[in-house]
């Protein structure tokens, strides 16, 4: 056996599995950190850097999310619409109240690199704000609850 080989994925060698996340009670870094490594691939041994290895995440009760000391008051999310006085600041309990699904989707896609790559592995996570979702046939396939 050679010790000198390197291991690479090839795209069409690669397995992606549906994974079904219950948000509820669950700190938002903590599962943000979590998502990101299994879009990426990262929890796999077959992992490589150049390879998009990674799972289907599908989240569901976003807006049952916690969040620790005092961040929801605190917490500034900005943003720029590139027209003079288009600078918008929201809270995090405002943009909670507002969009609840909006406050995982970036915290997971600003963890992510910012390439091609994670661009594409963004795609494959989906975040439901109530308990339904329409991914039940893919999540059934592949069988897989965290």
């Amino acid at each position: 056996m050679s010790f000198n080989k390197a291991f690479y994925l090839k795209k069409e060698d690669r397995d992606p599995q549906w994974i079904l996340i219950d948000a509820e009670g669950k700190v938002l870094g903590r599962l943000a950190t979590m998502i990101a490594d299994t879009l990426r691939g990262k929890n796999k041994p077959v992992y490589t850097p150049h390879t998009d290895c990674g799972d289907y995440v599908v989240v569901i009760n976003a807006h049952k999310i916690i969040m620790t000391g005092n961040k929801m008051e605190d917490k500034i999310y900005d943003r720029y619409t590139g027209w003079m006085g288009g600078y918008k600041v929201q809270t995090a309990r405002e943009l909670m109240a507002k969009h609840p699904t909006q406050i995982l989707e970036l915290a997971v896609k600003r963890m992510l690199p910012k390439n091609k790559l994670s661009r594409a592995s963004f795609k494959k996570l989906k975040v439901y704000a109530s308990n339904e979702h329409p991914h039940a046939a893919q999540i059934a396939a592949s069988a897989k609850k965290v």
